[in-house]
């Protein structure tokens, strides 16, 4: 009995195949991707397949004989033997739809079907379930014939899961609803809520009538736009982007634009454009932007930096302390014998892995970031207070005295709240030593206890998403991210209320002071490093629209220019020529200083221009797509086919400005 049925078993493994070969062929053809099919159509492709299919039923065969004779069997306690199911159906797979799929699954660690099958299958089995196994064998022929129409490595999941992979396969992905939920939404608002941004209340418009002064603390901080892109890079659209995730300010002064320079003992130079609002017909659009000197970092003075590095668990991933440790290095690389390095790490505990070392001993400071490895808790701020202690050991007096954290910002022991943190911070500022902070990471970064520290210990903070990113803050602007020449940076902009009706500051929405704190020293304002630009954007709606005319050079052409311009000069709208329209007044601080200098620099009508400055329409461009980004309450016009259009009339020579049209283009 037992015999019978295993020869109608394996008679209806071997033969049933041969029967059946033309049918398998058919199978593979349909489902096969485009380009495939020429290859099989091809001279000797039939034959190589028919060799290959006998091999296997050779193979098969033995393994039965093997069977009949009792070798190759597993003895079982019972006295059973173990039965997979059979694997011979798995040849009818590797061509049909991905081409040499059985060596992808085997490269990959996916399951390919038979293996799956033999999973669920494998079992203790008596000789009478061999027998209706055998009786089975043209139903789990069919079975193997359905699994070929389905991806391979959707076979040992879920039908949902597979049913969702094939739309891919197929590209037919359909409109609607219905092909929106294939785009992994569920991935990108699971990352998200593990994210932490802080949400601050957009300013809006304001009456120059009941409020003449807008006030606010500079910022140099970029990390809001890297990591936009990393967001824009990773699948997100500008819809779905966490909400406090985009702060408009730090877009702008992400870039660099072709400003004045600093005029003798002044440290800024400072140059203001005017015109059209790109996006509000009924406003004019102010840029204020601010340069310091850039200087070359052997010019800088003597440098006490410490690398404050976060080695706890979540710092495991290969965006995380891998690329912390290439930075460092890339920063090593342009360090000097008169800099001192210390490096202390924070997990668990707080370590100081290396103090005091020479800045040409790059060596040795290189093999220390090596050696760090993740692991343990985040206690952060034990790490702070580590590192300030050092950098205070160490400090050098006329020099540049600076803290450098590396961090997703996921503190969970000590103290942890962005109060907390702020408390800790602030205190440490007094001691004349800086802070940079530098973002790694992705899913569960902290932006907003980066940006709290950073904001409150007269630091920077900027975010590395990649290695080109880590490149340009710690080795193209090194000694703008390193180098302090101004502290405690306040702006107040002042408007001529018989020119202006009201008026609305772009960004800096966390940064907005007082009109008190402005000469208040005792209030923090933000910190400017060697070679920076401050870029500031406000929408101004002027009380009488001007008269915008005709441009200057086309009076130039006309007989009667002279009287051109005396009757504009006449009308009621071209009043704002010939006044102040604002008043930008700035206050500094020097990196040692405890009182405040003051620059004042009146606008009129003189800085207005029909046709401004490519600089000017790049900060534009960008606020505008700010707008957009950071789900403003005041788009007005603003539209993302507007920001590329805007761009590509610009003569691009910076690559980091081309990267952003083509993340323009991306979210199109």
């Amino acid at each position: 009995m037992m015999f019978g049925g295993l020869r109608k078993f394996f008679s209806a493994q071997f033969l049933q195949p041969f029967s059946s070969i033309r049918g398998i062929k058919y199978i593979r053809t349909v489902n096969q991707c485009p380009g495939r099919n020429r290859a099989d159509s091809l001279p000797g492709m039939e034959e190589k397949g028919m060799k290959k299919n006998l091999g296997k039923m050779m193979a098969l065969g033995m393994a039965g004989a093997l069977l009949l004779t009792g070798c190759g069997g597993h003895a079982e306690t019972d006295g059973t033997m173990s039965q997979e199911a059979p694997a011979e159906a798995a040849w009818e797979l590797p061509e049909a739809e991905y081409g040499n799929a059985g060596g992808a699954a085997a490269g990959s660690g996916m399951e390919s079907p038979s293996e799956s099958a033999a999973g669920e299958n494998a079992s203790d089995v008596s000789e009478g379930a061999l027998i209706e196994d055998a009786a089975a064998g043209a139903a789990e022929e069919e079975k193997y014939a359905d699994i070929a129409k389905t991806p391979q490595n959707s076979y040992s999941r879920g039908k949902a899961e597979a049913d969702e992979e094939d739309l891919y396969a197929k590209g037919s992905t359909p409109d609607g609803y219905i092909g929106s939920c294939y785009e992994f939404d569920e991935e990108i608002d699971n990352r998200s809520n593990q994210e932490e941004y802080s949400k601050w209340e957009e300013q809006g418009f304001f009456s120059v009538m009941e409020q003449p002064l807008s006030t606010f603390s500079a910022d140099v901080d970029t990390a809001s736009y890297s990591n936009l892109r990393r967001l824009i890079r990773e699948g997100y659209d500008l819809e779905s982007l966490p909400e406090g995730a985009v702060r408009i300010e730090e877009m702008l002064n992400y870039f660099s634009y072709d400003y004045e320079e600093p005029v003798g003992q002044e440290p800024f130079g400072v140059t203001t454009q005017i015109s059209r609002c790109p996006w509000n017909e009924e406003a004019e659009l102010l840029m204020v932007g601010l340069k310091t000197e850039d200087i070359s970092y052997e010019q800088a003075p003597a440098s006490n930096l410490v690398f404050l590095l976060d080695v706890s668990g979540s710092m495991g991933e290969p965006d995380k302390l891998p690329l912390l440790q290439s930075a460092f290095a890339e920063l090593t690389d342009n360090l000097s014998s008169r800099d001192r390095i210390s490096i202390v790490t924070y997990a668990s505990e707080d370590t100081i892995v290396l103090e005091g070392a020479v800045g040409s001993e790059k060596r040795k400071i290189k093999q220390a970031l090596n050696s760090l490895k993740a692991g343990g808790g985040t206690w952060g701020s034990r790490g702070i207070e580590t590192a300030y202690a050092l950098a205070e050991d160490n400090f050098i007096k006329g020099g540049n005295n600076r803290v450098i954290l590396a961090t997703d910002g996921d503190l969970n022991i000590g103290m942890t709240t962005e109060e907390e943190l702020e408390e800790l911070i602030s205190g440490k500022k007094e001691s004349g030593i800086f802070l940079s902070v530098l973002g790694f990471g992705t899913d569960n970064i902290k932006d907003n206890k980066m940006e709290t520290l950073a904001d409150k210990g007269n630091g920077n903070y900027a975010y590395i998403d990649c290695m080109q990113e880590a490149k340009k803050v710690l080795s193209e602007e090194m000694t703008a991210t390193l180098l302090t020449i101004c502290k405690d940076v306040k702006l107040q902009v002042e408007f001529n209320p018989e020119l202006v009706e009201a008026y609305r500051l772009l960004g800096y929405d966390n940064r907005v002071l007082d009109r008190k704190d402005f000469q208040d020293d005792t209030k923090d304002g933000g910190e400017i490093g060697a070679g920076h630009s401050v870029t500031a954007l406000y929408e101004i709606v002027l009380r009488e629209p001007l008269n915008h005319g005709i441009a200057e050079s086309e009076i130039e052409d006309l007989k009667y220019g002279n009287e051109y311009r005396k009757r504009a000069g006449g009308t009621s709208a071209a009043g704002p020529k010939y006044k102040e329209w604002l008043t930008v007044s700035i206050r500094y601080k020097k990196p040692a200083g405890s009182k405040s200098e003051l620059l004042e620099y009146p606008i009129g009508y003189d800085s207005y221009c029909e046709k401004p400055s490519d600089d000017f329409l790049f900060a534009a461009a960008v606020a505008e797509f700010g707008l957009l980004a950071s789900h403003s309450e005041y788009p007005e016009d603003a539209s993302v086919e507007h920001v590329i259009k805007t761009i590509r009339k610009l003569d691009l020579k910076d690559s980091y400005k081309i990267e952003f049209l083509e993340l323009a283009e991306e979210v199109r």
